[in-house]
């Protein structure tokens, strides 16, 4: 009777505990939903969303262009990483040997653990310093950098778990290995993939220190990929150390607007995972 009511004893704290972690993390992601939205929704209107910066000190405008450059600086680097990203993946899961793999794999954890900013400084680099001139071609190429190990992994992971039937049974019917990849294990674990590479987006689309040594910024609409472009996360930098109310509040809003996305990608991952699931088991 005494271990039992000491289990008893253990669980109902563990149980608490686990309650208390859960209510702490949730409560943090709606302070910090609730303080933006305090802050930044009445900097929120049609003219947030369509019209340019204004000079500093006066009130008004808007953050079209950086609305704009974020999905412009995003496309460029989902174009150069996602390819990459998923064919290494399905490189190591399908077709690597031992050790080659096991040395890709440790140069992409690796890859993913490095600073953003000295993703920038090595973009600024190769990129910036050719060219130069910044340009949303580099931001779109720094962001790429740390986009193409989340595909890695996401990727091999995902494949990694089709089973093994799969696999035998295509072979068995006489298709070749990449034809049995392309035709039967890819999609079959396509939903993971493409939840993985949702997360890996909505990940980079917040960073600013790659930005910053790139695309830099720019007050007015970039005409070319090859000249500096705004972004949400390099004006919320600089409109939040300025000296003017009005951009601290537009500051706050782009925030807002920036979480939001990142909420709506993450949402979206996870019902397409979801969907994924109960389609397997139907």
């Amino acid at each position: 009777m005494g271990l039992l009511r000491w289990r008893k004893f253990v669980n109902g704290v563990m149980l608490t505990l686990t309650g208390l972690c859960t209510v702490l993390t949730v409560s943090t992601l709606f302070l910090i939903l609730g303080y933006l939205v305090w802050n930044g929704a009445s900097s929120l209107d049609w003219d947030f969303f369509t019209k340019l910066p204004l000079p500093s000190g006066q009130s008004g405008g808007g953050m079209a262009n950086a609305i704009v450059g974020s999905g412009q600086i995003l496309l460029l680097a989902m174009a150069i990483g996602i390819p990459i990203g998923v064919l290494s993946g399905i490189y190591l899961s399908e077709f690597g040997g031992s050790f080659l793999p096991s040395v890709i794999r440790y140069v992409a954890d690796l890859l993913n653990g490095v600073p953003s900013i000295v993703i920038g400084i090595f973009a600024w680099g190769v990129v910036v310093v050719p060219m130069k001139r910044f340009s949303a071609i580099s931001g779109g190429f720094a962001l790429s950098l740390m986009l193409i190990p989340i595909a890695l992994r996401t990727t091999e992971q995902f494949l990694r778990e089709v089973p093994n039937s799969l696999r035998e049974g295509a072979l068995a019917l006489g298709a070749s290995k990449p034809r049995a990849v392309a035709t039967v294990i890819l999609p079959a674990a396509t939903t993971g993939i493409l939840t993985g590479v949702i997360l890996g987006v909505a990940r980079i689309a917040g960073e600013t220190a790659p930005l910053l040594f790139t695309a830099l910024n720019n007050q007015y609409w970039a005409k070319t990929w090859r000249e500096p472009i705004a972004s949400l996360p390099v004006m919320i930098y600089t409109h939040a150390i300025s000296p003017y109310d009005d951009w601290h509040r537009q500051a706050w809003a782009a925030g807002l607007v920036l979480l939001a996305l990142v909420l709506v990608a993450n949402i979206a991952a996870r019902l397409i995972l979801a969907r994924g699931a109960s389609a397997q088991r139907g």
